[in-house]
């Protein structure tokens, strides 16, 4: 017994896989208990059965394709053309961009390193300043965590088992307000004297609009179908993952045949990982329920916290802290199992509590010193970590405003579901 916990911390040390961390700590847990381990491999191929996971490997491959096309230059291209009149204009295309081409990839880091190569030199070419570009860009770099067909909201709703089309619902109104509130800075922030305008013929709006007709409709036959009746999640992730494959191997042509078994593989280890370290986790979950963990923990809690309100503060101040330390997918399977009772016992909507969650993570990419985000752009960009810090700061304030009023304003979560739901 002493010689397995021994190994597993040796592992966690030694920066192991997180699954084989957490595999340990679930067999170490039930050999403790003496209980079967077998139920560990049990859990495993109960939650590989789960009609929701299906949805998981089909967008992560759409969101690969998409990254790996031109795709993010025809948004791009398009955004300035429409949009760049706008006082602020490429500020607020940055926002939009970003956002959208987070919510497909699901990963901070690919939007980061996919765009942030298009956006900081268009930005300084219009006279933003490299401050102001440096934090715009880093800042952006999560913010469709909360827009579908967000991974990391359709894994939160795999963990606690809550209906995915609802999630997604729950978290159009949360995002959309953090975008206008940081759309809102960047356009009084940036005066339009400082920033050079381009006006655009008819003909090269025409032009603008023709390059991206195929991508256009995506988001369009994604929500309709869902909320339309037509399709369930999993239905429109594959449809969703089909349309892209032949938007962008067939109309395009942006990628060849031979590079597509390569972009499968890249997809497949994605949700590998993932699916490894959820099942390992799930049948951890299950232990500390056997064992009353959850139950106990909340009662030690409501000791101490007896308003709702206070729990939800000290709640927002973890969760901070776990975003910037974990990636967004160690965070969901390891913390959510032993919160959402928790928050539950509080009074508190599932749905509203996966929202405040992903806020939590979003913005903790981006909080000192370690957020995840600050150290991808300091290596994409070749700046300082504490030149990062500085130039995030206002936006990381926009943020933690949009995230007390998601916090303390639930309808904003959950209005749009008892509206369609």
């Amino acid at each position: 017994m002493n010689i397995l916990k021994v190994v597993t911390l040796i592992l966690a040390l030694l920066r192991a896989p997180l699954f084989l961390v957490i595999s340990a700590l679930a067999l170490l847990s039930f050999y403790a208990a003496e209980i079967d381990i077998s139920v560990v491999i049990i859990e495993m191929s109960r939650l590989a059965d789960t009609p929701l996971l299906v949805s998981l490997p089909l967008f992560i491959f759409a969101g690969i394709l998409l990254s790996e096309s031109r795709a993010p230059l025809r948004i791009l291209k398009f955004s300035r053309i429409f949009l760049g009149w706008l006082p602020g204009g490429l500020a607020v295309i940055t926002l939009l961009v970003c956002a959208l081409f987070t919510a497909f990839t699901g990963a901070s880091g690919v939007t980061i390193f996919a765009l942030g190569g298009l956006l900081l030199p268009a930005l300084l070419k219009d006279g933003y300043s490299d401050r102001f570009s440096m934090g715009l860009i880093t800042s952006s770099g999560s913010l469709g965590l909360l827009f579908p067909p967000s991974l990391p909201l359709i894994l939160y709703g795999v963990i606690a088992e809550s209906r995915i089309d609802h999630l997604f619902l729950a978290g159009i109104l949360p995002g959309t307000l953090m975008l206008i509130l940081l759309a809102g800075y960047s356009m009084t922030r940036e005066s339009s004297r400082t920033v050079r305008k381009k006006s655009y013929s008819p003909r090269e709006m025409l032009e603008g609009l023709r390059e991206i007709a195929w991508e256009l409709p995506l988001p369009v036959i994604l929500l309709g179908g869902i909320y339309g009746g037509i399709f369930v999640p999993s239905e429109a992730a594959a449809v969703t993952a089909f349309y892209v494959l032949i938007v962008e191997m067939c109309i395009h042509r942006d990628i060849p045949f031979k590079a597509l078994p390569g972009i499968m593989s890249k997809s497949m280890v994605l949700f590998g990982g993932i699916l490894v370290i959820l099942a390992a986790s799930m049948a951890s979950t299950n232990y500390l329920i056997d064992q009353e963990v959850p139950t106990r923990l909340f009662e030690y809690i409501q000791t101490y916290i007896d308003s709702k309100y206070t729990f939800l503060l000290l709640l927002n101040i973890f969760l901070l802290i776990v975003g910037a330390m974990l990636d967004i997918f160690s965070a969901l399977v390891l913390i959510v199992p032993l919160i959402l009772p928790i928050a539950i016992g509080y009074g508190i909507d599932p749905v509203h509590l996966g929202i405040i969650f992903l806020t939590n993570l979003q913005i903790g990419y981006c909080t000192p010193p370690v957020g995840l985000n600050l150290f991808l752009a300091s290596y994409r960009f070749e700046r300082p970590i504490a030149e990062l810090y500085r130039s995030t700061l206002p936006f990381l304030g926009l943020l933690v405003i949009t995230l007390l009023i998601i916090t303390y304003f639930p309808w904003l979560s959950l209005f749009l579901i008892k509206i369609l739901g």
